[in-house]
């Protein structure tokens, strides 16, 4: 109770200091308005443990579940995605009350079951905390997109100051050996199904950058021509960067020859030596291929990540900001965890024997294993408890709106 009671004032401290009208607007079909984030954290709640496990449960709308539902479709039809911002109704004080209901409930809920019957639900109800918190990265990412189309930069949150210092002259490589080693997790009090089963795989010789591509690297790839010269792009990256016109990560724009960069504390002058972020895995296989290296498989990024320090980033605060700090100096791979998601070059595949889980929940990983692709590390947005070197995030190559960047890699 004391875990379900401090994730869920997490989720509500991120949103104290949006206004109501910054709450409700969708920019794009992958990004939804945070007003809908608090409905469907409390749906999930609702539909897969209020009402199939408390007594003389009370539903708060029968509406709610057409239009909180995201993509399960056994539980049924639902409000179109790219159709969440034209929800005016219910209104932001609406899907408050309905957080105040479902928290009501899941006390009641949480303070009555014991013994084998709450060992029963505690998987589900780890899921749901681990949903609750993958939604607050959403929120981040998803306010930080809204903003950034203000034609005034507004902050979302106060600078949290500068940071770290940073020593860095340039990044070095840490080299592995090949060979047969185990990967994936199994029996962790808590792991999402696409973790597992645990297996072996063979590695061959490789290499990792000790930290991830700087902004002043980046910079220098656009400005030998990088988004002008086709040999280096993916043919589908390609189409899509003349489709869209890209010119830069995400949220950088030029201004007198200068780059200034979004973030979600106002515009900023991009810190040289901070990791790139806001990259598409199209952007990051190009600056590899300019950059003479490649991306990591997903399997060398979790072998290395295995033998490095613990996390060493800059996370999300509740309330206050995110964005990907400078890399501390040390030795061997650094900000492995909790600056930006690195993308690897693995599409994202069920492991060796993968099943997913029975029923609605069974949708929640596995029907998503296509045309999408690996992410591992976690971001500065990313809550701290699902910081794991057997984390797999994906989102197809085109994604950029996320906190992501890359590590080198190379072949030894």
């Amino acid at each position: 109770m004391v875990e379900y009671s401090r994730i869920r004032a997490n989720t509500q401290a991120m949103v104290e200091r949006l206004d109501c009208e910054d709450m409700v607007i969708q920019t794009m079909p992958d990004v939804s308005p945070t007003k809908w984030h608090l409905a469907h954290t409390s749906w999930f709640w609702e539909t897969f443990l209020l009402l199939e496990v408390l007594d003389r449960y009370r539903e708060y709308s029968c509406e709610y579940n057409y239009l909180f539902n995201s993509y399960y479709d056994t539980i049924g039809a639902r409000h179109p995605r790219h159709q969440r911002g034209f929800l005016s109704r219910p209104g932001l004080a609406d899907v408050l009350g309905y957080r105040r209901h479902v928290d009501d409930a899941m006390t009641r809920l949480l303070t009555t079951l014991e013994g084998e019957a709450l060992e029963r639900l505690e998987p589900l109800v780890r899921l749901g905390l681990a949903h609750e918190e993958q939604h607050q990265e959403l929120i981040l990412t998803d306010i930080k997109h809204v903003l950034s189309h203000n034609p005034f930069a507004p902050a979302a949150f106060p600078d949290t100051g500068p940071g770290a210092a940073s020593d860095d002259s340039g990044a070095s490589w840490v080299g592995f050996d090949g060979g047969l080693f185990e990967f994936g997790v199994e029996g962790l009090p808590f792991q999402f199904d696409n973790e597992g089963p645990r297996h072996e795989a063979l590695l061959t010789p490789f290499a990792l950058a000790d930290r991830p591509v700087t902004n002043a690297e980046y910079a220098a790839f656009i400005r030998d021509g990088g988004y002008r010269t086709p040999s280096l792009w993916l043919s589908d990256g390609w189409a899509r960067l003349n489709a869209e016109g890209w010119q830069a990560p995400l949220y950088w724009r030029a201004d007198d020859g200068a780059w200034r960069e979004f973030t979600l504390h106002g515009e900023v002058t991009p810190r040289p030596d901070a990791p790139v972020v806001h990259l598409s895995f199209y952007e990051a296989a190009a600056y590899a291929e300019w950059a003479g290296a490649r991306l990591p498989g997903e399997r060398e990024w979790e072998h290395a990540a295995r033998r490095s320090a613990g996390p060493d980033g800059r996370f999300a605060v509740p309330g206050q900001s995110a964005h990907p700090d400078v890399c501390g100096p040390g030795i061997g791979l650094r900000q492995m965890f909790g600056g930006v998601w690195e993308w690897t070059r693995s599409d994202y595949a069920p492991y060796p024997r993968y099943r997913p889980a029975p029923g609605a929940v069974g949708e929640y990983n596995g029907k998503f294993m296509s045309g999408q692709y690996v992410l591992r590390g976690g971001s500065c947005a990313t809550s701290k408890g699902h910081i794991r070197p057997t984390y797999r995030n994906f989102f197809p190559p085109q994604a950029r709106w996320q906190f992501s960047g890359l590590r080198l890699a190379k072949d030894i």
